[in-house]
């Protein structure tokens, strides 16, 4: 091919601007609405008469609904079509956010949290329909834009959120996305071109493949349709226990501290049964999908040389912004001396620059990973990462302190994400594209999931009894140093992580 030819098959078509565009906007309005319900937590414990503990599975229904979803519908949309994929899904998520705008208790809320969990499974179709449209050397660009709507979300939801709940109630976080969803489902079906060749010989290897996963490659059935092929229903119903009781491992542990000991010794026995459970079922997940032929996620996608410490750096990426995300808020609206006394708004205002900042350098690095590749940026990204973490442990005895390191934060975070998600994108076959960025993004919503865990074990180990009511104190300053002291040694495991990344890319294209 003539360099005038090769320049024009990677130059991105406006069809593929547009196509990143609508999907951008899916995200955009669902994180939106997740960013605009939490001022609304306290109006709903107090309209419906709940407890703090009860409250927290607003978000944790919702978490691990997407999380047991993501990877079945990855698998499914492999088989099916992306596109496909994302309508249905798109249609159970309005149907979710329907039902939370009329909920009249909490266990219809809950269940329409459940069913809008669903939608996060929409995330990693989303990416493989990225890949399947834009340029090789350009699939980076189209990763850092569509990441940036996460924090464009929560930028457009921190700004409005507040006062749309004070305003008009917190029904209105749901309702006002409903037209938008439904509009969005439209343009989805008119604007979004499927894959139809991929989708017909989604059984077949590209030839660009062959030096990833080669195992699972010899065995492909070449020529089966997507009629022929099933879902391995066991499996998934494995792994959908496993991550729904690691999950709830995660979350009952938060909220085991604090109780009677009558309550203490019942929590432990619930807590170690959870245990039980999560590793019973994850053997015979292991057990279920090395047996049958074809697996609802192979085995070698998970244990694989490359895509392992890159699904470790969205792990590490996931618990670390969380962990943010947790302490932040607290940390601002707890009274002096240990916080600074502020509301809602403030604590708003020192999270905004990291947002922001994570708007604008999630598309940037996109940008330049496609431009260096994907080593450099990824580690100066654990680099600022890391110094931003430590130097919020040292320096945060002021909200001005705290934004100028939640921006260093960002920067890297955003650095890190755009890299290991373009290497997980790159390094995965056609036939398995869609579940295996399922299995990123549930690593990314574990990581979301341990790092609350970790932040309110803190939180509720080491308080001050002399600030706020005797049942109910604050964090004390040594939680805050503690919670971002941990953050920065967990940032620091991306490292290693990095290194073992690079040797073995190398040592696979020597290989080839």
């Amino acid at each position: 091919m003539k360099g005038s030819e090769i320049e024009k098959s990677e130059r991105i078509q406006v069809s593929t601007w547009t196509m990143l565009a609508i999907l951008g906007s899916t995200i955009l309005i669902t994180m939106y609405g997740e960013t605009m319900l939490l001022p609304a937590i306290g109006d709903i414990i107090r309209d419906f008469d709940i407890s703090y503990s009860t409250s927290s599975w607003i978000l944790t229904a919702y978490l691990i609904a997407g999380a047991v979803m993501t990877p079945i519908a990855g698998k499914l949309s492999d088989i099916y079509g992306r596109k496909k994929m994302v309508l249905a899904i798109f249609v159970v998520y309005i149907i979710g956010i329907t039902l939370g705008g009329f909920s009249s208790n909490i266990y219809m809320l809950l269940f329409a949290r459940v069913i809008q969990g669903i939608g996060i499974s929409m995330f990693p179709i989303a990416f493989g329909i990225i890949k399947d449209q834009f340029p090789s050397s350009k699939i980076a660009i189209g990763v850092g834009i569509f990441s940036s709507m996460f924090a464009a979300g929560a930028v457009v939801g921190m700004a409005i959120g507040s006062t749309i709940v004070q305003n008009f109630g917190w029904q209105a976080t749901f309702l006002t996305i409903i037209p938008i969803a439904i509009l969005l489902w439209f343009i989805i079906q008119k604007k979004i071109k499927d894959d139809t060749t991929m989708k017909e010989n989604s059984n077949i290897p590209k030839s660009d493949d062959k030096h990833t996963l080669k195992s699972e490659v010899k065995s492909y059935q070449v020529g089966k349709s997507a009629a022929n092929q099933h879902i391995d229903i066991k499996g998934a119903l494995a792994l959908a226990f496993s991550i729904s009781s690691f999950l709830l491992t995660l979350t009952y542990f938060a909220n085991m501290n604090g109780q009677t000991n009558e309550s203490s010794n019942m929590d432990s026995f619930v807590f170690i049964t959870l245990i039980t459970l999560t590793i019973i079922s994850l053997t015979v997940f292991i057990l279920a999908e090395k047996r049958v032929k074809e697996p609802l996620i192979p085995l070698s996608l998970i244990t694989d040389k490359v895509l392992l410490p890159s699904n470790i750096l969205l792990l590490i990426f996931g618990i670390t912004m969380f962990m943010v995300y947790q302490t932040i808020p607290i940390l601002v609206t707890s009274p002096a001396p240990d916080g600074f006394g502020g509301d809602a708004i403030q604590s708003a205002m020192v999270q905004l620059p990291f947002m922001v900042v994570f708007l604008i350098f999630a598309p940037s690095s996109g940008f330049i990973v496609s431009k260096i590749g994907n080593f450099k940026p990824i580690i100066v990204g654990g680099i600022l990462t890391s110094i931003g973490f430590f130097s919020l442990f040292i320096f945060h005895a002021n909200q001005a302190a705290i934004s100028i390191n939640l921006v260093l934060i960002s920067a890297g975070l955003s650095l890190t994400q755009v890299g290991a998600f373009n290497i997980t994108l790159q390094h995965t076959p056609i036939k398995f594209s869609g579940v295996s960025i399922g299995i990123s993004v549930v690593l990314v919503l574990i990581g979301s999931s341990i790092g609350p865990v970790i932040a309110s074990t803190f939180m509720q180990t080491f308080q001050d009894m002399s600030v706020g009511p005797a049942d109910k104190p604050f964090p004390s300053s040594l939680a805050y140093t503690l919670i971002f002291l941990s953050a920065g040694i967990i940032s620091l495991l991306s490292f290693p992580c990095m290194t073992l990344l690079k040797s073995r890319i190398i040592k696979k294209q020597v290989s080839e």
